[in-house]
């Protein structure tokens, strides 16, 4: 079966919390303190092993990414349809709220708008399969537990999916760095999706 490397006491912790399932837990030897024992008293609990390694083993494992001493072996994570988000967000009786990441290719920016759109209460992250970042361990640490949260939609071409949701009843709105309105002064109460565009140009032009 396929695992995802999980890396960092947050993503671990808020894996267990959603009930994702685990193969095992490797903690780096030595004192055990703050998040580390919640994380283990939750993995005891759930009957999940937890394993101690020297730091160069989980250094091997994060290869470059932050870990703070702890790493997981989760099954993979699975990426919904766009029909399972919009499900998501009828079950709660609220408008859709979708953010699609439109050429975002840093894993560090990336995980943190799927951990902003989380928090915010949104119903699904979608990431395109051509010029997205796919999910890898450092997405997952940035995000900080929060795509246990959210629906991972991967989509294809990106206006095509944009029609498609416009004629479910969805309004589009792309981010904007300077001319847009200020997000704490948006309303956010009608079926949304938000696009955010890349880091290098923004918004293509199609979109």
């Amino acid at each position: 079966m396929a695992e995802d490397v999980l890396l960092g006491r947050k993503s671990v912790l808020e894996a267990l919390k959603a009930g994702r399932e685990i193969d095992r837990i490797i903690v780096q030897e030595g004192p055990r303190q703050g998040s580390v024992k919640e994380l283990l008293y939750l993995a005891k609990e759930m009957g999940v092993p937890v394993n101690t390694a020297p730091k160069a083993r989980l250094e091997a494992l994060a290869k470059g990414t932050p870990h703070q001493g702890v790493a997981a072996f989760a099954a993979q994570i699975h990426y919904r349809e766009i029909e399972y988000a919009l499900a998501a967000a009828a079950a709660k009786n609220e408008p859709p709220l979708l953010i699609l990441l439109a050429g975002i290719q840093d894993p560090h920016n990336t995980g943190a708008i799927i951990r902003t759109a989380a928090a915010a209460g949104a119903h699904g992250a979608l990431i395109p399969e051509k010029r997205g970042c796919p999910i890898t361990p450092a997405v997952m640490r940035a995000a900080a537990g929060g795509a246990e949260h959210i629906p991972i939609v991967r989509i294809g071409n990106i206006p095509r999916t944009l029609e498609e949701l416009k004629k479910q009843g969805l309004w589009i709105a792309g981010a904007d760095a300077g001319a847009g309105v200020d997000y704490r002064q948006a309303k956010f109460d009608c079926p949304l999706t938000l696009v955010i565009g890349g880091e290098d140009k923004g918004l293509a032009r199609l979109v």
